[in-house]
């Protein structure tokens, strides 16, 4: 307790834990409804334990817009109830539980008709204001002319649009939350365990009393107590409860969405655009120093284990945004491409993805198991809090209140008087301003932990490569105290140059290698097997997207 770091250390501490103590709730599945329910059930004093299959945020809680949003779009659906539920989170990520990851950014909404769109869309985002409650920590949406339109964002066809309607949601490097979250349950007491999975159930009669979990390097079993498992597997969810022998009360329908990324200077933009397809929106979103763009909405039935994208799920995102810029981008300027799969539950095959609801569900289908579902990443915590209250049918001793709402994850605390101490950093550390910064962004108050593995290497103050920001220390830092096992969770997660290098980074990933292989005790055998499973994604990537980056 009070140690957050994840690290090899704790990982054969936790997996020591797994096979002598009785858990109130062991978790199946280490996305953001995982973690989220983790450290739900944990600072309410339940003995908690989870496990996860690959590594933190390694299926959708990694694809997904980046954005913690309340949904403009579901407003035209009348769901309303999921939109202020989102809204609420949103302020409450963006003010206390998040800041240091969780921030503002600002959307233009393009009008192509002077009255009846401004009047429709304008009392849309005065309904998407009012949900939100009296507690605002972003500004509300405001009409702009089409002259401003042209100073704002010079890129948006001024032949078409007449004018637009700015307003504001935030954005959230979405894998890096979900390890923090992770490393928060660690901190209150939690055995957290990756490249861990699950065996089978353990049942006595038909209550469930654990699971048989196998430990992915040694593939020795451990039978692992616990009053209830839930299980938040999102697009494995029917997988395993086919496995388990289980019949859910529900089903979950598979939905891809492919986003694409460009060089800042693609686009002349200082605000990010919303523009309304024929099926769904599309985002045009400032990404640190470039521009994400997405998302497609398709039903798909392959291997949930691999996403990819191809050439028609990025040509359908250019001929989009196309509509409205001017000069119009091309395939030729896409660096990165990724893909990622929604969990929506279903209650009929043949249910259209777009009109499925992103509402989540929590079953109990037998005593002893609980299974989450759908919902959206924004309100993860809503939806650990529904999860844990279902559980505690099947926990005996008295159960506490959920306090997540009131309790920020790991480098929030002081991160605001740190961000006006940035210059006497920079200057105390001899480092940019602009380091510090992303540090801080990165980090939050842990920031000092960065510092410290500089002030003893000042080699590690060097960025891995000119063209991104992330230092050497950083992707140390990533194995000592943020879980990453391999080169992939490094270049796809810890950091996100997955997406933001050309050619997926695959340059890189014999320096990541090196940089790491000391802390995880590897031998040169290990590196190369590392830098061979990187590249191998790398290859199916580019396979599927036909070599779409330059």
């Amino acid at each position: 307790m009070f140690d957050s770091n994840l690290n090899p250390e704790q990982r054969a501490d936790d997996l020591a834990r797994l096979g002598k103590e009785h858990f109130d709730v062991l978790v199946l599945g280490g996305g953001i409804n995982g973690v989220g329910v983790a450290l739900d059930a944990i600072t309410r004093g339940l003995s908690v334990a989870l496990i996860e299959s690959d590594d933190f945020a390694s299926g959708t809680s990694s694809r997904s817009s980046k954005l913690i949003h309340g949904g403009l779009r579901y407003l035209e659906q009348y769901d309303f109830k999921l939109v202020r539920e989102a809204l609420h989170e949103r302020e409450l990520l963006v003010s206390a539980l998040a800041p240091h990851l969780v921030k503002p950014v600002a959307f233009l909404y393009p009008l192509q008709e002077k009255v009846k769109e401004r009047t429709y869309v304008g009392a849309g985002l005065a309904l998407y204001d009012a949900l939100r409650g009296f507690k605002r920590a972003l500004p509300g949406h405001k009409h702009l002319s089409q002259k401003t339109i042209a100073e704002i964002a010079p890129s948006l066809r001024t032949d078409v649009i007449t004018g637009a309607i700015r307003y504001f949601d935030a954005q959230v490097d979405d894998a890096r939350h979900t390890m923090m979250i992770a490393r928060t349950a660690k901190r209150h007491g939690a055995a957290i365990v990756t490249r861990a999975s699950v065996d089978s159930l353990i049942k006595k009669n038909k209550r469930v009393t654990g699971a048989v979990v196998v430990d992915s390097y040694s593939k020795k079993k451990i039978n692992v107590k616990a009053s209830t498992v839930i299980m938040c597997a999102g697009v494995w969810s029917d997988e395993l409860h086919k496995k388990f022998g289980i019949e859910p009360g529900y089903e979950v329908k598979m939905s891809k969405g492919v986003h694409i990324t460009l060089p800042g200077d693609a686009i002349k933009a200082h605000e990010g655009v919303i523009i309304k397809t024929a099926v769904s929106v599309l985002f045009i979103i400032p990404w640190k120093d470039q521009w994400m763009i997405g998302t497609t909405d398709t039903e798909y039935l392959g291997d949930p284990s691999a996403p990819l994208a191809d050439r028609s799920d990025v040509q359908y995102i250019i001929d989009q945004a196309n509509r409205l810029l001017s000069p119009r981008i091309n395939i030729d300027q896409v660096i990165g491409v990724f893909a990622g799969l929604r969990p929506l539950v279903a209650n009929k095959k043949a249910t259209d993805t777009t009109k499925l609801s992103r509402e989540h569900t929590v079953d109990r289908p037998v005593p002893g198991f609980v299974s989450l579902a759908g919902g959206k990443y924004t309100t993860y915590r809503v939806m650990a809090k529904d999860a844990v209250d279902m559980a505690t049918n099947d926990i005996t001793k008295l159960t506490n209140e959920s306090i997540t709402a009131k309790l920020p994850i790991i480098g929030a605390d002081g991160y605001f008087a740190l961000t006006q101490q940035a210059e006497s950093l920079a200057a105390k550390y001899n480092l940019k301003l602009e380091t510090i910064t992303h540090l801080l962004n990165r980090y939050g108050s842990d920031i000092s932990d960065i510092l410290d593995l500089i002030e003893e290497d000042r080699k590690l103050a060097a960025p891995l490569t000119r063209e991104l920001p992330y230092l050497k220390a950083e992707i140390i830092y990533s194995v000592i105290s943020e879980g990453a096992q391999s080169v992939c969770d490094v270049l796809e997660r810890r950091t996100r140059i997955w997406f933001e290098a050309q050619n997926f980074g695959e340059e890189l990933a014999p320096a990541v290698a090196e940089l790491i292989a000391p802390y995880l005790g590897w031998k040169a055998a290990d590196k190369k097997k590392s830098i061979a499973a990187y590249l191998t994604k790398v290859e199916a990537a580019k396979e599927s997207a036909a070599n779409l980056t330059r």
